[in-house]
């Protein structure tokens, strides 16, 4: 398994994410799921239904990403622009995959039929392949190293579904967690040289205030079990040693 660190990014779009009528559960889930297939969620945009705005966001992710992913706008209605957006960025046209427009034609069979609406979720752009999607019949669609992705969680889940284990990746980040009542402040110091000692971990410090008293999670991240061990020991050792009382697993 690959040592390298695999990146993806993420293009949330849609103005209902952004009015704040909808709250977005797509970063949490496609987060959770890259990180099994040894990937890296390096970064998040979250973009309007506006063609310019997604081209700008599609086209510099994609560049410095192994991966990107979109989530929202593939549906049948006028202000799913997604494709038609993603086809400039690519700089290619739109066409009707024809095994998109036979599996509509199956779903929709008993449900009224495909009508010229529901044909839009067949639009893909020219030289993509399909994401399968059980929930709903519209596919997701896959352009070399771009994936777009339905917006509602539960069919943007089934689409990572179908996708698990076809990309390439390296290890999967594994993490501890320990707590102390402690304010972050005072053990700032002690976090920075604690990970400085241990290569190849990351240290990340999640404060709270809770039953009128300040603390604080540490959570300790690395690719290699035996490496976050030894450092979650010697953080452990080292709060102790200043006097904070440690919580395995978290407060």
């Amino acid at each position: 398994m690959s040592d390298r660190i695999w990146t993806a990014a993420l293009v949330v779009i849609g103005d209902e994410i952004l009015s704040g009528r909808t709250q977005d559960k797509n970063v949490a889930q496609i987060a959770a799921w890259l990180n099994v297939q040894g990937i890296r969620l390096a970064e998040v945009r979250v973009v309007a239904d506006v063609e310019g705005a997604i081209v700008e966001a599609v086209n510099a992710l994609r560049a410095r990403n192994d991966y990107c992913f979109t989530t929202g706008g593939i549906g049948p209605t006028h202000d799913d622009i997604t494709v038609d957006a993603i086809a400039v960025a690519l700089g290619v046209g739109v066409v009707v995959h024809p095994e998109a427009r036979a599996v509509l034609e199956r779903y929709y069979e008993a449900r009224g039929g495909l009508t010229e609406a529901r044909l839009r979720m067949a639009r893909v752009p020219e030289g993509a392949e399909l994401i399968p999607n059980r929930m709903s019949g519209a596919p997701g669609i896959r352009v070399g190293n771009l994936f777009i992705l339905a917006g509602v969680p539960h069919i943007t889940a089934g689409m990572l579904d179908a996708l698990t284990g076809t990309l390439e990746g390296g290890r999967p980040v594994l993490a501890r967690t320990i707590g102390c009542w402690v304010a972050e402040s005072e053990v700032a110091t002690l976090l920075g040289d604690t990970e400085r000692a241990h290569p190849g971990v990351a240290i990340g410090s999640y404060p709270f205030f809770r039953e009128g008293r300040t603390g604080a999670n540490f959570v300790v991240r690395a690719t290699d079990q035996a490496v976050v061990d030894a450092c979650v020991g010697d953080l452990t050792a080292r709060l102790s040693a200043a006097g904070f009382a440690v919580v395995e697993g978290g407060i």
